[in-house]
């Protein structure tokens, strides 16, 4: 058939119509989003969907909470906001979760949730809450499109405010109605130019080289330095920086759980194994992108001396003033630590390995590793925490370069766990942090994997831990993800039933304890049930084989490890709060 012979169609020439859904993908794409995390329904599932055909690769969860972990993590470990998409009402509250924790660890995060219609708000609407009022707790900015013309705006907002000075979690509210509004083609592209030209654009920071020289004077005056390091560093990709100081100057250093790996916990100058005695002795501590708080004993007496001198590095002016060190220093980790270092190297010093101080610590360090060794050398069935913890940081060890992302939750084998496996390489360890969030081990395993696909990703989590997002491994098997999930399971919160005899008593006496699970419990079929791996191991042998396996094969796997249910305590530094 001949071009002429076909008949125009009742819309040719007329203006192609975008929706809301459309718009807020393109604007997302646009504004250099390429991964998204949540739980599609009513009414953000044709958002999703856009969104993938745009190139954002969607991963889709059984349960906001865990998408929002995820989400969380993501941003991290990228640097970029992660994002997590919800439906209205529940699945904005569940979401809550992940923007708390990202909130609590200044990670950088956008949770953009549907609502009811803007008409209908107040009548009792489907989902209906006011998300912009229950948001407000955990984060640092929300916004909400009101018509569809708002929608790039608010979408460069929230993606700007996450990273814009403390990182943080920001708030993006879709209306039902407003994701059904439309515009033309030529109307959303002049929308988006309009929001990207309002980008906000990154404020740096510069410390006056004369903060500059007093720190470095402090570090040079000090006879027992300390230099301490947190997350905020390994998000600042300050690594490279931190190394040159620590080894021109010859300064012990001590990393906060999620700091480790920025150096090599084997580094000589590590202060890890005689922590007591790092942070009880030290006279100055520069204390690089972590906080005073609960994870550093407030950088108070008794832990500390009460003579110490803190230099802090941090991004937000607001942290400095809250810990009232005796010197702060605001601004990006990396680049304080670049102009601390230019400063050195103008007129160098060095401890030296003879050094008092450095001799102290080293010698402390040794023994603590000694001690610990010995007790790690014994094969002990039924299996304690220290033998199956001894036998996976072997393997770990083998796998080399690059090292697979070690997720961590749980109260013993958390706790075992930061002293014994070994991180070599930044930003491999992530774990229940500074909120001390229960539930974040496969939201953090699946976002480890999503944002380094050439590593291995392993997760040593506790059986309780691993409860709150045990459904996820379907995800894993789905995505087909490169994760082992290892379960150190010993029937309980923290083990089998230690209630004190006064304790049993009532009516319902005869109940398992508050803390008890179902012994033995068969994790590992669970994933089996989707197609993934699942291996029960209660020998040395068979926990080598079955890691030697699922390494291997880096495929989606859980490692079902049953452990003495009277093995290990409740997790001693929180028991007083308990």
């Amino acid at each position: 058939m001949a071009a002429a012979d076909i008949a125009p169609g009742p819309n040719d020439g007329a203006p192609v119509l975008i929706d809301g859904n459309v718009l807020a993908a393109k604007a997302l794409s646009r504004f250099g989003v390429d991964r998204m995390f949540g739980v599609v329904g009513i009414p953000v599932t044709s958002l999703a969907n856009r969104a993938v055909s745009l190139g954002i690769r969607f991963i889709a969860f059984h349960n906001e909470q865990s998408a929002g972990y995820a989400a969380s993590a993501y941003g991290y470990l990228t640097g970029r906001p992660g994002v997590l998409l919800t439906v209205s009402g529940p699945g904005c509250v569940h979401g809550l979760a992940g923007l708390a924790n990202a909130m609590a660890n200044t990670w950088p995060v956008v949770m953009i949730s549907g609502s009811c219609d803007q008409k209908d708000f107040g009548r009792g609407d489907f989902q209906e809450l006011d998300q912009i009022e229950a948001v407000k707790p955990v984060s640092k900015f929300s916004a909400k499109a009101r018509t569809i013309n708002e929608i790039p705006r608010c979408v460069a907002q929230v993606l700007d405010h996450a990273v814009a000075g403390r990182p943080g979690g920001c708030y993006l509210d879709l209306p039902s109605d407003v994701l059904h509004q439309t515009v033309t083609e030529s109307e959303a592209e002049s929308l988006l130019a309009e929001a990207e030209k309002c980008r906000l654009k990154e404020e740096i920071t510069n410390v006056l080289s004369s903060q500059i020289e007093e720190a470095v004077t402090l570090l040079r005056q000090a006879e027992r330095p300390l230099i301490v390091f947190g997350k905020g560093a390994a998000y600042a990709r300050a690594e490279n920086e931190l190394r040159k100081l620590v080894e021109s100057t010859g300064t012990p250093f001590l990393p906060t759980p999620m700091g480790k790996g920025l150096l090599p916990d084997t580094h000589e100058l590590a202060a890890t194994a005689s922590r007591s005695l790092a942070i009880g002795k030290c006279d100055v501590a520069l204390v690089v992108g972590a906080r005073l708080n609960w994870l550093l004993h407030f950088g108070e007496p008794p832990k500390w001396s009460p003579d110490v001198k803190f230099i802090s590095v941090d991004v937000s002016k607001e942290e400095i003033e809250l810990r009232k060190p005796f010197m702060g220093l605001v601004g990006d980790a990396k680049r304080v630590l670049q102009a601390i270092n230019k400063e050195i190297k103008d007129d160098p010093f060095c401890l030296g390995k003879s050094h008092p101080w450095v001799e102290a610590i080293s010698k402390k360090a040794k023994e603590n590793v000694s001690r610990m060794e010995a007790q790690l050398a014994k094969d002990v069935v039924p299996f304690n925490f220290l033998t199956p913890m001894r036998i996976i940081r072997d393997a770990i060890s083998g796998v080399g370069s690059p090292a697979p992302i070690l997720v961590s939750e749980g109260a013993n084998t958390m706790d075992i766990g930061r002293a014994v496996l070994v991180q070599t390489e930044p930003r491999t360890r992530l774990d229940a942090g500074t909120w001390g969030t229960m539930g974040v081990g496969l939201g953090y395993c699946i976002a480890a994997a999503v944002a380094s696909p050439d590593r291995l990703v392993v997760a040593v989590e506790g059986d309780s831990g691993f409860g709150f997002s045990a459904m996820e491994v379907e995800t894993l098997v789905r995505y087909q993800l490169p994760v082992v999930v290892i379960v150190f399971n010993n029937g309980g919160v923290y083990g089998g039933d230690r209630r004190s005899p006064e304790e049993i008593s009532g009516p319902y006496k005869d109940d398992p304890a508050p803390t008890s699970f179902v012994p033995n419990a068969g994790y590992h079929t669970l994933i089996e049930a989707f197609g993934g791996k699942g291996y029960l191991v209660g020998t040395p042998q068979e926990l080598k084989d079955a890691l030697l396996k699922s390494f291997a094969a880096r495929k989606p796997a859980v490692i079902n490890v049953i452990i003495d249910p009277f093995a290990g305590a409740e997790s001693g530094r929180l028991q007083h709060k308990n």
